[in-house]
């Protein structure tokens, strides 16, 4: 069981909003789609679905052409970030309700219900309204009435956004455990990367309604095939800063530099750009071959265990995520430092040509 996208494509009133796309999902995988907002993942799953035709394209499931065909028809199950309950209706009557339209038997529907009621640990809540229920409990509620379905396509448009983070947290562990038990293909979209790298699966990142990479989510992070991959896969979004090569040296500005070695002793003299996350900037402690860069202070957040640090460096924006609570004055010149081996090195056209060495190494 697959689902393929062949060149599918969305245009609305003469604007593209996702470009000609391949992607191949098989059966009983996690896939994530992950971009900024309005970076088409919407639009993605909606042509997944059926919702929307394709302007170019075809979208084929289990082998066949169902381009066009209406989501009636197709075996989709979708859950949208505001979660939909009839207040109504018991939690055992809105997981029943799927199955009630397509004309099942009773003793087939009592028999499903109590299945996916089980899997999603709702049991004990089947003879309450939803609105006696806490938000994560309505939310399993709302994916039980899509799982019961047997669809074996569930699309998740950022589901988990509206709870609070303890609920989030908790169902970001139960959602991999769903689709591995009900063996669909599950597509979900998020614009978290730590979200993306909870789930696992396949990630597909997405930037101004293009797919710029697709794979497995621990390589799609660690090896970025370009800048935008890496911006969108890093937050906040991954620094950036022009450098040069200069035959056995990488140059990097207020006369820093560093020896070009493993790839990058092989990368030809000229000028490239350095990506690296804001983690891996420090304050203080630091490697011994540590670069050092003078910057200014201008915003700080506490988050309670870590800072985050948003510095000007000559003009340009980097954000650093240190550990612990600093007291910092705005303004000030902050000098921080950067493992060269955390360094990410992309070629004018923005393709990667050389990861970071820990990403190599992971």
């Amino acid at each position: 069981m697959t689902l393929e996208l062949k060149g599918v494509s969305k245009v609305v009133d003469g604007r593209t909003h996702i470009y000609p796309t391949d992607l191949t999902l098989e059966k009983g995988t996690m896939n994530v789609l992950l971009g900024p907002t309005l970076s088409g993942k919407t639009s993605l799953m909606r042509l997944m679905a059926g919702l929307d035709v394709p302007a170019t394209g075809q979208i084929i499931w289990q082998g066949k052409d169902v381009t066009g065909k209406r989501v009636q028809d197709r075996k989709v199950a979708m859950v949208y970030q505001q979660f939909i309950n009839y207040p109504s209706m018991t939690v055992y009557d809105n997981i029943a309700s799927p199955m009630k339209l397509m004309g099942a038997d009773k003793a087939e529907i009592d028999r499903r219900v109590r299945e996916t009621a089980e899997l999603m640990q709702l049991t004990p809540m089947l003879k309450r309204k939803p609105l006696e229920l806490s938000g994560g409990q309505q939310q399993r509620c709302a994916l039980a009435r899509a799982l019961v379905k047997n669809a074996g396509l569930v699309l998740l448009d950022e589901p988990l956004a509206n709870l609070d983070y303890k609920l989030r947290e908790e169902l970001r562990v139960e959602i991999p455990k769903i689709f591995e038990a009900s063996g669909a293909i599950f597509v979900y979209a998020t614009t978290e990367p730590e979200e993306a790298l909870l789930l696992g699966g396949n990630t597909a990142t997405l930037w101004e309604g293009e797919v710029t990479q697709f794979g497995l989510t621990p390589d799609v992070y660690r090896q970025p095939v370009n800048a935008t991959t890496a911006r969108v896969f890093s937050d906040p979004p991954m620094n950036f800063l022009q450098i040069s090569k200069t035959g056995g040296r990488l140059m990097f500005g207020e006369g820093q530099s560093a020896a070009a070695t493993g790839k990058l002793a092989d990368l030809p003299d000229g000028r490239y750009t350095a990506g690296f996350r804001p983690n891996h900037l420090e304050i203080g402690k630091h490697a011994e071959d540590a670069l050092a860069f003078n910057t200014k202070l201008t915003v700080t957040e506490l988050t309670g265990s870590e800072t985050f640090i948003h510095l000007d460096h000559d003009g340009e924006r980097w954000v650093g995520l240190i550990h612990g609570v600093h007291d910092l004055a705005l303004g000030e010149t902050l000098q921080v430092w950067l493992d060269p081996r955390h360094i990410y090195v992309f070629g004018e056209d923005g393709g990667l040509v050389a990861p970071a060495a820990y990403a190599v190494a992971a």
